[in-house]
């Protein structure tokens, strides 16, 4: 994506995409981590008092709608697109509308896309503007202890990304990405939990958004960006350029505490507000019908349809 990727990807920003890394049915999945079963069950009362959000027939979705290839922002309806509702003209596409739009036909809803910052998801969701937050979240216990999460929707393995004429474009594990410039989006587990097992790497300041992560790789402020295989994918599908370095199954992989803790982190869910069990049942019954290959074809589906940038 030279300049006019530059510029699609400026113009993505300002269009207030602002910010932004199954169930039973997959005998061979990996380990599903702590899925929406594994939350404390409300009591009767509490359940009785949250509302499902689906009562008038339409599910309101929230994400940011700058996260290719599991959302983006395009101007027409093209590949099944559909209309973000609080931006007039614009249309919402990628991996989580085609899920969305799976949950919505097999329950009978009506979809409503709304273009919500990564660090709004939380509070739109407790606010009651959205129904459910569909918008690659890891299904971390942190992010957990404030919502109830369904899925899996997607298992995410963790990557590095850098340009194809960088010192790095060797590595084989982290340990070869020393002192190396780096960044990552704000408020993921890449930023604050992967970056920092890198030696003596020089930790940028988060970016906003995943464009504006790509971008600062692009344009040589960082020597490479930690995110998802999917988010990494979409990227060199567009910039041949750029190149990913998976670490998975190594040594010289990204560590964490436990195989519990991994799954948390490349697990991806759907949130919904504490308490809410008959849309996360609902969810999760349209989840326990897919498998990992499903999804795995989706995401290929939607990476293929991407708008160029």
């Amino acid at each position: 994506m030279m300049n006019n990727r530059l510029t699609a990807l400026t113009l993505a920003a300002a269009l207030g995409l602002t910010l932004t890394a199954c169930g039973g049915g997959t005998a061979s999945q990996p380990s599903a981590g702590p899925g929406a079963g594994e939350s404390a069950a409300p009591s009767q009362a509490q359940t009785e008092s949250v509302p499902s959000g689906v009562e008038d027939g339409v599910l309101t979705v929230g994400m940011e709608c700058a996260y290719a290839p599991y959302n983006w922002t395009q101007m027409d309806d093209s590949n099944g697109a559909v209309p973000i509702s609080n931006v007039p003209g614009s249309y919402a596409n990628g991996y989580d509308v085609m899920i969305a739009k799976a949950i919505c036909e097999a329950n009978g809803w009506e979809l409503e896309v709304v273009s919500t910052a990564w660090d709004s998801l939380t509070p739109s969701l407790q606010s009651g503007t959205i129904d459910v937050a569909i918008a690659g979240q890891s299904m971390t216990a942190e992010r957990m202890a404030q919502v109830d999460m369904a899925g899996p929707y997607y298992y995410a393995q963790i990557v590095c990304v850098t340009t194809a004429d960088s010192p790095y474009a060797t590595a084989t594990g982290i340990a070869d990405l020393s002192g190396g410039r780096c960044t990552a989006q704000t408020g993921t587990i890449w930023y604050d939990t992967c970056l920092p097992q890198i030696p003596d790497a020089q930790i940028q300041t988060a970016a906003e958004t995943a464009p504006a992560m790509i971008m600062q790789l692009q344009t040589g402020t960082v020597d490479f960006i930690c995110t998802d295989l999917p988010t990494a994918t979409a990227a060199v599908a567009q910039d041949p350029n750029l190149v990913v370095l998976n670490f998975t199954g190594t040594d010289g992989d990204f560590q964490f505490a436990s195989e519990e803790e991994r799954a948390e982190n490349v697990n991806i869910g759907m949130s919904v507000v504490k308490g809410n069990t008959v849309l996360l049942d609902a969810m999760n019954e349209v989840l326990s019908g897919m498998t990992e290959d499903d999804f795995n074809e989706m995401m290929d589906q939607a990476i293929a349809v991407q708008p160029e940038v």
